[in-house]
């Protein structure tokens, strides 16, 4: 079993994913969480590891960055290789003063101005949900953690939002009633994905960076920073 950007072989994959955009970073929790992780697929160098967290297999993968990549991994992952959950952690922008560098955020839905469900599924869509039944798992085992969470509605943007000319502009677009709490890159896909195939998806976030703070987090204190979202979502998998 394999597809053109996953070599790994059909029983090599979990039925849960937990889902980096950096294939470092999925290196680091395979190597720092997972016990006898194998590498399962580097096609790309989009690393996939498996390996046992609690006793429970495990499939931590890169996703890289943007809906596209996301797009194509994560249907990979659910149609062939028969995937039930993804549970995204990643980075993100804070939109709400009250975030600092970071916190911990679970979308409940992403928004995004693209096309990319009406390119892959021909429904003009821009609005879709985490799964319940994921969120409500990391919502429980965050409080059992004493890991504070903000939930919220995220926009999913083609490009980093720090690069843009005008975010305001750019917020203004957005339906008012959407409050969004940050920005991210790849849920919409992820989300996407999941109701078309009718599979599970979650996105755990840490703010990295706002439009309220002028410090933006270097690459080493976004990795000591993501610790406590990648054992959040690790601790959930085990309940799933």
């Amino acid at each position: 079993m394999s597809t053109p950007h996953n070599e790994a072989k059909l029983e090599e994959i979990a039925k849960t994913v937990i889902m980096p955009g950096d294939p470092l970073r999925a290196q680091y929790i395979a190597e720092n969480f997972l016990e006898n992780p194998k590498l399962v697929n580097q096609v790309r160098g989009m690393y996939a590891y498996t390996g046992t967290y609690q006793n429970k297999e495990i499939t931590v993968m890169a996703s890289g960055m943007g809906m596209p990549s996301m797009g194509i991994y994560s249907y990979e992952l659910y149609k062939f290789y028969q995937v039930e959950n993804i549970i995204r952690i990643g980075s993100c922008g804070a939109y709400q003063p009250e975030l600092k560098l970071f916190d911990i955020i679970l979308s409940e839905k992403a928004f995004s101005e693209g096309n990319f469900a009406l390119t892959l599924n021909n429904e003009n869509c821009h609005l879709v949900g985490a799964s319940k039944e994921l969120n409500t798992k990391i919502i429980e085992t965050a409080k059992e953690n004493n890991i504070n969470l903000t939930l919220g509605n995220t926009v999913c943007t083609d490009c980093f939002d720090v690069y843009m000319t005008n975010v305001d502009e750019f917020l203004a677009r957005i339906p008012s009633d959407l409050h969004p709490v940050s920005a991210e890159m790849e849920a919409f896909a992820l989300f996407y994905v999941a109701k078309v195939l009718h599979k599970k998806a979650a996105c755990l976030m840490s703010v990295v960076d706002s439009k309220y703070i002028k410090e933006i987090a270097t690459s080493e204190e976004r990795q000591r920073g993501l610790n406590r979202m990648i054992e959040l979502a690790l601790d959930t998998s085990i309940k799933i």
